[in-house]
């Protein structure tokens, strides 16, 4: 299959090389991810008031065959006190500044983690002490040993097998944990924690006390659907998951993809799964086929979330998808 580079590749060979199909394909397949990730992208930034540290960097040359494609989109927001944003394209990681170095969250890639490590010592004299990953998939931390000179890797110990095991393009992890780790560095705190099984198995929420603010990824999106059709989440934990973060205190949500939110938006995602969850119950008990449970849940308070036209009934089949194979299983 020939693909071509749209939206987040900077150019053909970074678009081949992607383990993802999060956006960017002129592939009938990938369609719905394409112009869902693009609204994201559009939607995209800081809370009102933030400061841009800077500006997207265009490309400054572009190969014939790909001569309308930009060069990645990449700032650095911050968020509250030392806890700063950093954006390439559509995905995001954040950051602590301390005088003692960086604890940093996912590299994105090769390319984005150096040009962050270049903005950390030209912007703050800095460089990553501790680099932690958000869960295992490549899409977020591929291009960690651009920070292997300086940093300690930290996750999941789920991830940290995956990573070793399939040999991720990435660093490999120096300190793992099951249920929770705490970071100090330079006077600022890190809370780890794992929080159950949902789009992953492998998962975890980093918060930052003092700035109140909370970083998580793929599984918590603000005001936005969830990604194409559940494919590989865990559903039944996955409400679980939520709630728990729903639980910490915090008040400020740095999602790995999409506007920055606040711990209310926690509730209304879990909110939106669970009305689908019971629209999907309801029409499974009462014999109804896939074709007449999409029209019957009612999800038109949602209908001005990033991806809605293109994933609300991709979410549902994947909703349906686990709820019939659960009941099998059950049976």
């Amino acid at each position: 299959m020939t693909r071509i580079a749209r939206f987040a590749c900077s150019n053909a060979a970074d678009a081949d090389a992607a383990q993802c199909s999060c956006c960017g394909y002129d592939d009938p397949m990938f369609a719905p991810e394409a112009f869902a990730r693009r609204d994201l992208f559009k939607r995209a930034g800081g809370l009102a008031g933030a400061a841009v540290l800077a500006t997207p960097l265009m490309a400054q040359a572009q190969t014939p065959q790909l001569a309308q494609a930009q060069a990645p989109a990449r700032e650095i927001v911050q968020i509250a006190g030392n806890v700063y944003r950093f954006r390439n394209n559509f995905h995001f990681s954040v950051f602590a500044v301390t005088p003692a170095g960086v604890i940093a969250t996912d590299p994105i890639n090769a390319d984005a983690a150096t040009w962050l490590k270049n903005e950390l010592r030209t912007r703050f004299n800095q460089s990553v002490r501790y680099l932690v990953y958000s869960h295992d998939h490549p899409d977020h931390i591929n291009g960690g040993e651009v920070f292997a000179d300086t940093a300690t890797v930290v996750a999941h110990e789920r991830a940290r097998d995956k990573i070793r095991d399939e040999r991720r393009r990435t660093a490999p992890v120096n300190i793992a944990f099951s249920e929770a780790l705490t970071l100090e560095l330079g006077g600022t705190v890190a809370e780890l924690e794992y929080v159950g099984r949902n789009h992953s198995d492998n998962s975890l929420v980093v918060r930052f006390p003092a700035a109140r603010t909370l970083f998580a990824v793929d599984f918590i999106p603000v005001e936005s659907v969830a990604f194409r059709d559940l494919h590989e989440g865990y559903v039944e934990e996955w409400f679980d998951s939520l709630k728990r973060v729903e639980a910490m205190d915090f008040d400020l949500l740095a999602p790995g993809h999409g506007p920055m939110g606040t711990k209310a938006h926690v509730r209304q995602f879990r909110e939106y799964l669970e009305t689908i969850r019971d629209g999907v119950l309801a029409g499974l008990r009462a014999g109804r086929s896939l074709d007449e449970i999409r029209p019957s849940i009612d999800l038109q308070k949602y209908a001005n979330w990033a991806g809605y036209a293109q994933m609300r009934d991709l979410n549902i089949d994947g909703m349906h998808r686990y709820y019939t194979l659960f009941s099998r299983r059950s049976g």
